[in-house]
Order: structure tokens, then sequence, then C-alpha cells
């Protein structure tokens, strides 16, 4: 996944954003002790007007950090290809009406890996939405 974020970066979006079979962009959260910019590529799902995101973390029992970062900080910034935005993000939490929808959308993009994600962990996964500001 390193090799993934940094040739994506690298190329401006040129590479990147399908290179793993699977549609990926880039976030760019605030470190929430540090103050300084992280970057992590992530799968995506679009939903409307906002890009789907599952704090996964492959099915450890503790979140991402990009997901603590974002909680703290929800101004954060997407590269989708070429296109750089600013974005404010929000959590999805498992007692949400529209989780399930939105999980299925986006574990269908990612050849329902997020299920696989899920059975290794007791953690109910959170997803974020970002919406472009």
């Amino acid at each position: 996944m390193r090799l993934h974020e940094a040739l994506y970066i690298r190329t401006d979006g040129r590479v990147g954003r399908r290179m793993i079979g699977v549609p990926t962009l880039l976030l760019r959260t605030t470190g929430r002790r540090s103050g300084l910019p992280r970057t992590v590529a992530l799968v995506y799902a679009e939903d409307a007007d906002r890009y789907i995101l599952v704090a996964s973390n492959h099915g450890w029992d503790r979140p991402p950090a990009w997901f603590v970062n974002l909680q703290a900080q929800p101004k954060v910034k997407v590269q989708v290809g070429r296109v750089h935005m600013d974005g404010v993000a929000s959590v999805v939490t498992s007692d949400d009406p529209d989780y399930p929808r939105l999980w299925g959308l986006v574990n269908a993009v990612n050849h329902d890996r997020y299920n696989g994600y899920q059975s290794k962990t007791t953690r109910p996964i959170p997803m974020v939405a970002v919406r472009p500001s």
C-alpha cells in the first residue's frame, strides 16, 4: 500500500486512482497530537455528493490513525485522481439508519473485503462520509 500511495502522490493522481483494482483516493488529515499533515490512500465509494470510507484497519481491534485524526479535526483534504478538494468528515456508526446501505455500497466496491475485516474484530467498524466543502 505504501508504494501505491507514493505513486499516487508523486504523479499527482495520474497513477493510483484505480491501480489496485478498486477506486482509491488520498485522504489528508491533521495529526491529532503532532499537528502535522498525514496522507493515506483509501478505497472509497461515492454516495451522491460525498465519499464513503471504511475505518476497518484490516480487521484489527483498534481503529486506524487516520480515523482518530479526523475525529479530532474533521476538516480534511481529499484527492481523487488529479482533483484536489477540501472536505468535512463525519462518522457513520453502526447505529445510523443509513449504515447498512452505505456498508453494502462500499463493501461491493471493495469486493466484499470489509465483511471479512468485520469478521476478524468485535469492534463495530465505523465508516466516514466526506463531503467536499
